[in-house]
């Protein structure tokens, strides 16, 4: 049996408990995934506890490494998610700029059909943000915004942002 592989790519928007418990939540329900992490999103990691994930995971790319499979149409990835997904990374994406690895990626699946969820973690948004959301939710993408809820009566940080991934997930299994 294949182990479906997605790609999650980390930016500089602060939420880095998302993305680890992203990748907890992948574990185990046995997926594989491969890390894009932007710059900021490095040092946003440090800054906020988290960057004992770029050890304990799989494969990471280096975000200017074109030649790397998330680039390329054929690579056999399942999905992407962008976790926390900063306005820029967003506005980037929906300008098809393709400036740098994550950006690349995004656009494959897009161009590719597959599965793309976005988690934008600011806010408020002005126009410009909603109508570029507008726009990638158009092309196919899906937009979660790190929007927890309260409903499980959640008892700490981690079971709260739970609710988010939770959601993150069901919008990949729709499609297995």
């Amino acid at each position: 049996m294949n182990v479906p592989t997605l790609l999650l790519g980390i930016t500089g928007a602060s939420g880095s408990i998302y993305a680890k418990r992203f990748l907890q939540y992948a574990k185990e329900r046995v997926f594989e995934v491969e890390l894009i992490v932007t710059k900021t999103g490095e040092a946003v990691l440090r800054h906020e506890g988290c960057e004992d994930i770029l050890q304990n995971c799989g494969k990471i790319h280096k975000i200017d490494d074109f030649f790397a499979p998330p680039a390329t149409g054929s690579s056999g990835y399942y999905g992407m998610v962008i976790l926390p997904c900063s306005m820029g990374t967003l506005g980037r994406i929906a300008a098809g700029t393709s400036d740098n690895l994550l950006i690349r990626a995004a656009d494959v699946c897009l161009k590719e059909s597959r599965p793309l969820v976005l988690v934008p973690r600011e806010m408020p948004f002005n126009e410009i943000h909603l109508e570029n959301m507008l726009k990638l939710k158009r092309a196919g993408a899906a937009i979660i915004p790190a929007s927890p809820h309260f409903y499980k009566h959640p008892k700490n940080l981690e079971e709260l942002a739970d609710t988010v991934v939770e959601k993150v997930f069901s919008n990949f299994l729709h499609f297995l």
